[in-house]
């Protein structure tokens, strides 16, 4: 499913290795995943979240606080994806999302990519099962008209990039943060917290809209939750530490969550 990042061939096994007609080579980590990144894709030298948030994240999603996500997002992919053989989370972050449609669908082959490296190395301790690689969703290493579902769970939609690898009726899963989205944890870091107007990203007639939706559903944290909540997201690197004591000190916080879905389809 891989191509080469820097000419675009056809990535084939060779060894422990990935090669392309052009003598290109990824060789695969001994985690299991491999690097598709090179050099000039890349913005920053360490690109996405850094390991602090990521060891956070994967606490807070693996105590299954944000399940009901997980299980919409697999239920529109049941409704509304008509061939299950290649699956792609972009954006796949520890690899929560990834392993937990897999084993609520029964895709064939399923491809998890991230642009941060230590991301994808936490994705293999989840599973060795499935196709890792670091990678950025504005270039996917992967060929055109290949791909049946694409799931982007808070990560950047990319639609022209989408459009390029999935087959004509293959589908794209889309969560975004809602307005009201984590509101009591911001009232917690900011003296004033503005009313948001969040409307998802126009992908213009490329995609047909079949399905635009909310998912919905109250918090109750405590101790560590709490805190890994906060550590996750990026309000970590702007709260101050008076704020953030206050709120490390807290019992407990009851929180909403909500976020916008949608399902786009390749015509």
């Amino acid at each position: 499913m891989f191509t080469c990042p820097i000419c675009k061939e056809s990535l084939q096994l060779n060894g422990k290795s990935l090669v392309c007609h052009n003598n290109h080579c990824f060789d695969y980590a001994k985690q299991g995943y491999v690097n598709l990144l090179p050099v000039q894709q890349k913005k920053s030298l360490h690109p996405g979240d850094n390991k602090e948030m990521l060891l956070a994240r994967k606490n807070f999603l693996s105590n299954g606080h944000y399940e009901k996500i997980l299980d919409k997002v697999a239920s529109l992919i049941k409704e509304y994806c008509s061939s299950f053989d290649c699956y792609l989370d972009c954006g796949c972050g520890e690899g929560y999302y990834t392993c937990g449609i897999k084993e609520r669908t029964n895709f064939a082959n399923v491809i998890g990519t991230d642009i941060a490296k230590d991301a994808v190395r936490m994705c293999c301790s989840r599973s060795k099962e499935i196709n890792w690689a670091v990678a950025t969703a504005s270039h996917l290493p992967i060929k055109s008209n290949s791909v049946d579902a694409i799931t982007a769970i808070f990560s950047l939609l990319v639609p022209e990039e989408y459009f390029r690898v999935l087959k004509s009726g293959g589908i794209v899963v889309e969560v975004t943060a809602g307005n009201n989205h984590l509101i009591e944890l911001k009232q917690q870091i900011y003296d004033t917290v503005f009313k948001q107007d969040k409307h998802q990203k126009d992908v213009g007639d490329i995609f047909d809209t079949l399905y635009q939706g909310n998912i919905d559903f109250k918090l109750h944290l405590e101790g560590d939750d709490l805190k890994n909540l906060l550590t996750m997201t990026p309000h970590i690197n702007r709260i101050k530490e008076e704020k953030k004591s206050r709120l490390f000190s807290l019992n407990s916080l009851d929180l909403t969550v909500d976020c916008q879905v949608r399902v786009l389809k390749k015509p």
